[in-house]
């Protein structure tokens, strides 16, 4: 059973959740406004938890390098956002490398950690200090290379009419960051296809007066699995039947925004608040297949994919690591830093059931973004690949805490 919580905090999910979010590989986000409220404040040493980590050493030590692998490729006066801040990057590239060091036996003594750093929370708008927490994953689906028999759902790659306009190369002071992805049509810049006119219309499969048709890189047997690797971002493929494994990973996207059908199934009556999870919205599209793609279709955003070798990938080009890699909204949350989680996770009985939520703590690096995590109150945890991980990713919709670690004396 989860933990009960306030009213306030119900309402906050109900309008908040986005059990579809998160893709390891989704593209880096336009910086958000700035908070009204700074949303990192100093802990004092009385409130701080006591940084128990519920995860191999190994793990944290694989994922801290990954993070310095693309601090060594960041200028240091570059900037980087740090709650209602904006630092040099060399401020977290230093904590990173002075946490590291204090990692590096295995074992975070409490006392030594909090005299060299400023611990720091993060505390949302609405003043909680409690964070939603969801999880996401890399699926394993069937495939195949031809389209043939049951396999009929195209995985594309980037079709080449579509066009990424990167706005603050006009203006940067007026559009820094910014950016629209479009087609031309009559030498007009028109929105690029929805996800109905893809997958309904077949667009990408006729020639146009601008454009010629999209080979798909791939087949999938099942509409809704392909939906889902839409929203994940990444997945495995397990070519006919049980033949190789081969590994695909965000190539971009049709620029249209990111529409949670799961809020749409809460507010239906379809799916009860205490009900919804990934499973349960996969079970009632498959359950429903009259209506599968007038529920799906009103997702608008569509990813494409690429043939990648290794994975799956963040944000940051680096590999990302089960439950150590965090998505974030970069205009709130600096990149690539060690920060603790606290949560909870399920715990299943031998019939497969939720038997009850475990509170954990856990090191996390900030190494992803995602297209449904916006805000400073939202974080979306990378479980790993597989039905293991869909068990723990699928079901979350928790209350967290983040706190990030500045080394002390740079900001």
């Amino acid at each position: 059973m989860r933990r009960s919580i306030g009213t306030r905090f119900t309402v906050f999910w109900l309008i908040c959740i986005l059990l579809l979010a998160g893709c390891p590989s989704k593209p880096s986000r336009t910086p958000s406004q700035p908070a009204e409220r700074p949303i990192l404040e100093p802990v004092p040493p009385e409130r701080l938890p006591d940084f128990h980590d519920d995860e191999p050493a190994a793990s944290l030590r694989s994922a801290i390098d990954k993070s310095l692998s693309w601090y060594a490729a960041v200028p240091g006066d570059s900037i980087v956002s740090l709650g209602d801040k904006s630092v040099p990057a060399w401020v977290i590239r230093d904590s990173l490398e002075h946490f590291a060091a204090l990692s590096g036996s295995g074992f975070i003594d409490k006392d030594r950690l909090l005299q060299e750093f400023d611990v720091f929370r993060v505390v949302p708008p609405d003043n909680s200090g409690r964070m939603l927490v969801t999880g996401y994953y890399e699926p394993v689906l069937d495939g195949s290379l031809k389209p043939e028999g049951e396999y009929r759902w195209p995985v594309y790659p980037v079709p080449p009419d579509l066009l990424v306009i990167e706005l603050d190369r006009f203006d940067g002071n007026k559009f820094h960051g910014e950016r629209l992805v479009g087609r031309l049509e009559k030498n007009f810049v028109v929105p690029y296809y929805s996800r109905s006119e893809i997958d309904g219309k077949k667009v990408l499969e006729k020639n146009g007066p601008e454009r010629k048709p999209t080979p798909p890189l791939a087949w999938l047997r099942d509409p809704v699995d392909c939906f889902f690797l839409h929203i994940q971002g990444s997945g495995v493929i397990r070519l006919n039947h049980g033949g190789p494994l081969m590994r695909v990973g965000y190539a971009g996207a049709n620029g249209r925004p990111y529409h949670s059908i799961g809020k749409d199934l809460i507010e239906s009556g379809a799916i009860s608040p205490e009900e919804m999870s990934l499973q349960a919205i996969r079970d009632y599209l498959r359950a429903h297949p009259e209506i599968q793609d007038r529920i799906m279709w009103k997702n608008g955003s569509y990813v494409f994919f690429k043939w990648i070798s290794r994975g799956p990938v963040g944000s940051l080009a680096v590999e990302l690591t089960a439950g150590r890699s965090i998505a974030t909204d970069p205009g709130f949350h600096p990149r690539g830093a060690p920060a603790f989680l606290v949560s909870e996770k399920p715990v299943y009985d031998s019939s497969g059931k939720i038997l009850r939520w475990e509170r954990f703590g856990r090191w996390v690096l900030n190494q992803d973004t995602g297209g449904a995590i916006k805000g400073p109150g939202r974080i979306d945890l990378f479980c790993g690949t597989g039905e293991a991980a869909e068990k723990i990713a699928g079901p979350m919709k928790q209350q967290g805490e983040l706190y990030y670690l500045i080394k002390k004396g740079l900001i």
